[in-house]
């Protein structure tokens, strides 16, 4: 009986833990209707501080973004335009779990490969065509990819490498993504490896890639510019 007992206990145990670590694994759920953001606290929290509920109003869940006008292009190296729309943005979305974003896409623009840490993303094409796809984890780095029509939609997976690219010649696409953070963060692959501050050694690089350490030293001597705003 000690031992059934026992056998209970260590499986409750295990099955809390697991569950713990679910409810720790993404944005923290709300314990009330709402906690808007307090940008003016200086208390340093996982999130933000919530403001007195008695002084919020609509307009902190509002933001006139515009998401209905084209964004420009032309700036971009990669072709592309990312309009994100998160807590920042809306401090309402504090707690909520959720964020949005408008991507513009010139001709043969691009998405570049990225992650987000803290977000899966659902992404709907709203014109154009687009040619997506992800990669997963070692050791597989298994690519799963699909051209997108106009109304399709398509998940990337939390943490994952992922893109976007516009394959036709003439003509822009623009799709709306949703992400599943209040703050998804986002690590463009390419910055982050050749345009870090400082620079990563050319020693690593060089063995990392296998290429010559002169090949790293033109990558890093490029300018990484972000196409998010």
């Amino acid at each position: 009986m000690a031992s059934f007992s026992s056998s209970c206990f260590l499986l409750f145990t295990a099955t809390l833990a697991l569950f713990s670590w679910q409810a720790i694994a993404s944005d923290p759920s709300p314990l009330q209707d709402f906690c808007v953001a307090d940008n003016n606290s200086h208390v340093l929290v996982n999130g933000f501080v919530c403001k007195d509920p008695k002084v919020v109003t609509a307009e902190d869940f509002f933001l006139a973004a515009k998401l209905d006008m084209p964004r420009d292009t032309k700036m971009s190296k990669v072709g592309s335009n990312v309009t994100l729309i998160n807590v920042m943005k809306i401090p309402g979305l504090n707690t909520l779990g959720i964020s949005l974003a408008r991507i513009d896409y010139a001709p043969l623009g691009e998405n570049p490969p990225h992650m987000h840490p803290r977000a899966t993303e659902i992404l709907t094409v709203l014109e154009g065509t687009l040619y997506v796809g992800f990669v997963t984890s070692n050791t597989d780095n298994k690519l799963f990819s699909k051209e997108l029509n106009k109304g399709d939609v398509f998940v990337f997976p939390q943490g994952l490498i992922h893109f976007q690219f516009n394959p036709n010649t003439y003509k822009p696409a623009v799709a709306i993504a949703a992400l599943s953070s209040q703050n998804p963060g986002a690590i463009t692959i390419a910055n982050a490896v050749f345009g870090s501050k400082p620079m990563i050694s050319d020693d690593v690089l060089a063995k990392a890639f296998q290429v010559e350490k002169k090949t790293v030293d033109w990558l890093q001597a490029q300018f990484w510019a972000d196409n998010h705003n």
